[in-house]
């Protein structure tokens, strides 16, 4: 009977434990659901969509100063961007945000991932006024073969509808000249669009390089390719880049055509995004110091992860520098990331491996690759990075 003191004494002990732990657990278990309803609540408040003033703002503020390089880049020169789709589009539909590089390939990615917000960062200002007379086209254009017809400055065949097939499509548009009178309508259109309608301060320079971007598609049509002063094409050599018609028909891993052309439907997709501003172009080098940064902080604010980061072979050109590839790395580290978030890269095979220098071979093709964007956040802060072949590394 001596021990039933320090029994109930023991007893009273584990009874006050287990309430302890029960109240532990139950507050972890309210503190996980508050931030679980706190992530859907801010997630929700990444608006549907952005009202100019808000997208122009979004512009002009992460925008930094407009850099040099040595080519026009009016279309991409990877003709291997969709053969990742299907492997990309997995886990990563309609869910957090899309960051890319570039002109017109990133739309094929948008339409296929849908995120909830897209921001295109190049370092020069001439891609973003070309994405700006993207928008507008887009926006004027009712379906596919009236937006080819604008951006080409060139009539609307007549034996072509919304049913047509995309090799359809430009089959059509081949076998009709460009009018001179269409482009002066196109580009007062693509304008009034933009200045008049949207409200968005583009300067004299800025009108004078949309002229000059749009010029371009009327001149080259379906044919215009990636254009480089490093790469003439002469007589009777191959060609070894690809053209605006050969980027929209081609496909992905499993021999489907996917562009943004494909079919009406993805067009009227990457039409809506458009409308509702969700598409916003920077001007901004991976490497500075305020551009990829504000991309970040403003996701963090509206707690929406990177689902994909599209660099086409950017990463290649940094390593040129000490110090550029550095800060890049340390750029993407400030971005929110999860499990999911993946880079994209078109890695030049030049039939015996993969080069780290961006010049185009006769014998070379491009792979596209996903890569972790985790694992290359923790190798380089581990102090595991060195070259861009240790980039490549960190492969699923």
């Amino acid at each position: 009977m001596q021990d039933l003191p320090n029994f109930k004494c023991a007893l009273g002990r584990v009874i006050r434990y287990v309430i302890k732990a029960t109240y532990r657990i139950r507050l972890l278990v309210v503190l996980a659901l508050c931030f679980s309803f706190t992530r859907v609540w801010s997630a929700a408040e990444l608006p549907a969509r952005l009202t100019d003033e808000a997208f122009w703002e979004l512009v002009t503020d992460f925008s930094e100063a407009s850099g040099r390089f040595p080519s026009d880049n009016f279309v991409s020169n990877e003709l291997a961007t969709q053969r990742v789709l299907s492997q990309l589009t997995k886990s990563r539909k309609a869910s957090g945000a899309y960051v890319g590089v570039g002109p017109e390939q990133n739309f094929t990615y948008i339409v296929a991932l849908q995120p909830k917000i897209a921001f295109i960062l190049d370092i020069r200002r001439q891609n973003m006024i070309e994405h700006l007379m993207y928008k507008a086209l887009i926006e004027l254009s009712s379906d596919r073969a009236e937006f080819l017809a604008r951006l080409f400055s060139r009539p609307r065949p007549e034996n072509v509808d919304t049913s047509s097939g995309i090799g359809a499509l430009f089959d059509a548009f081949d076998q009709i000249q460009s009018d001179s009178q269409m482009f002066d309508e196109n580009l007062r259109a693509i304008k009034d669009r933009l200045i008049k309608e949207h409200g968005f301060k583009l300067t004299t320079e800025d009108e004078t390089t949309l002229a000059y971007i749009f010029r371009a598609f009327y001149v080259g049509g379906p044919e215009l390719g990636y254009s480089n002063v490093g790469f003439p094409v002469r007589s009777g050599a191959p060609r070894l880049l690809p053209t605006y018609e050969e980027l929209m028909i081609d496909t992905d891993e499993n021999g489907e055509q996917r562009s943004y052309l494909a079919t009406e439907e993805n067009f009227h997709t990457l039409q809506q995004f458009e409308r509702n501003n969700l598409i916003v172009p920077l001007v901004g080098n991976f490497a500075g110091s305020s551009a990829l940064r504000s991309v970040g902080a403003y996701l963090k604010e509206h707690n929406t992860a990177v689902s994909a980061f599209y660099t086409s072979n950017v990463e290649q050109y940094l390593f040129m520098t000490p110090e550029d590839w550095k800060n890049f790395y340390t750029n993407v580290s400030t971005l929110p990331l999860d499990s999911n978030s993946t880079f994209i890269r078109p890695l030049i095979n030049t039939g015996s491996g993969y080069t780290a220098s961006p010049q185009f071979r006769p014998t070379f093709h491009w792979d596209t690759v996903l890569f972790p964007m985790a694992d290359l956040v923790a190798a380089f802060n581990a102090g595991l990075i060195e070259n861009y072949y240790d980039v490549i590394q960190t492969r699923n």
